[in-house]
């Protein structure tokens, strides 16, 4: 018993001194516009933000774009009510962007480029001192081209440098009171096509219909990959063999034929992220281009 109070402590203690470092980082920039998706992260960023520096000096911009749930933006709005966070909706479309929905690896770059640009004017015109993301130090492994794009434009990263973790953030979310410290993961709805597949508005929606109708089932983490007429349900573990019950099985296979899809089917490995990347093992953006303008096929 002695041993594992011991450890607590010392987790305790560890935590303290991360958001500590994390609060004077804040303070070394005095205002900030964040990118503020209403997820764990940004949450988080934005609650600890607006308590060291004041409501006045943050503010939370959130996206509303094709690529991003209607779930989610009603999420972040309520979440910034709650905890008294200043938050402004921007329009955006990333369908509109050059070279985004031809979805090539690096799609995100493109996307994440186009919306640090405009927070970096808002930042200017409205004397912030700078812009931040919500990008955590597990946030470098694998492939992240949104990273890129974001030192380009000189965004921050305050988790990230505060070196915290996404399991840090969910236990000091939920000591903290946050309502997201338990929240699934999220990464906007273009992650749900292999790439080079054409990203429109339409199959957009279709994911979305689909995920949502899924969690009206109370299925909490999952995704919806969407190959051409093919389903590829991603759910963790419990989740494969519920929808694979013979009470549901038939709902999810009518419901989502209804949405245009011609085959439903179950991904076995269960839920991760990136699982689009998994093609890309070894290859770089710029290679799996070339490899797909020579021969049609990545």
């Amino acid at each position: 018993m002695d041993k594992i109070n011991l450890k607590i402590k010392m987790q305790k203690s560890k935590l303290d001194s991360k958001i500590q470092i994390l609060k004077e980082i804040l303070r070394k920039y005095k205002s900030l516009v964040i990118a503020y998706s209403g997820g764990v992260d940004s949450t988080f960023l934005a609650k600890v933000a607006t308590d060291t520096l004041g409501r006045k000096n943050v503010l939370c911009v959130t996206a509303n774009s094709e690529t991003y749930p209607k779930r989610e933006l009603a999420d972040s709005k309520r979440f910034a009510k709650a905890l008294g966070l200043a938050q402004r909706v921007m329009d955006t479309s990333e369908l509109s962007i050059k070279g985004f929905s031809d979805n090539p690896p690096d799609r995100c770059y493109f996307c994440k480029g186009e919306l640090f640009g405009k927070l970096k004017e808002m930042a200017s015109g409205g004397g912030f001192g700078a812009v931040c993301d919500g990008a955590n130090a597990d946030d470098p492994n694998g492939h992240r081209p949104g990273i890129k794009a974001a030192r380009e434009k000189g965004v921050i990263s305050p988790l990230m440098d505060a070196g915290l973790s996404k399991d840090e953030i969910r236990a000091l979310s939920k000591r903290m009171g946050l309502p997201t410290w338990d929240k699934p993961s999220f990464a906007c709805l273009s992650s749900r096509f292999p790439y080079y597949e054409k990203i429109t508005g339409g199959k957009l929606k279709r994911v979305e219909s689909a995920e949502e109708f899924l969690k009206s089932l109370g299925v909490g983490q999952l995704r919806v990959r969407s190959h051409g007429d093919i389903a590829r349900i991603e759910v963790v573990d419990g989740n494969i063999e519920r929808l694979s019950s013979k009470r549901l099985r038939k709902k999810v296979v009518d419901r989502l034929k209804s949405l245009g899809y011609k085959y439903i089917t179950i991904d076995l490995e269960g839920y991760r992220t990136g699982s689009m990347n998994e093609i890309l093992s070894g290859v770089s953006p710029a290679k799996s281009r070339r490899r797909r303008d020579e021969d049609g096929a990545v």
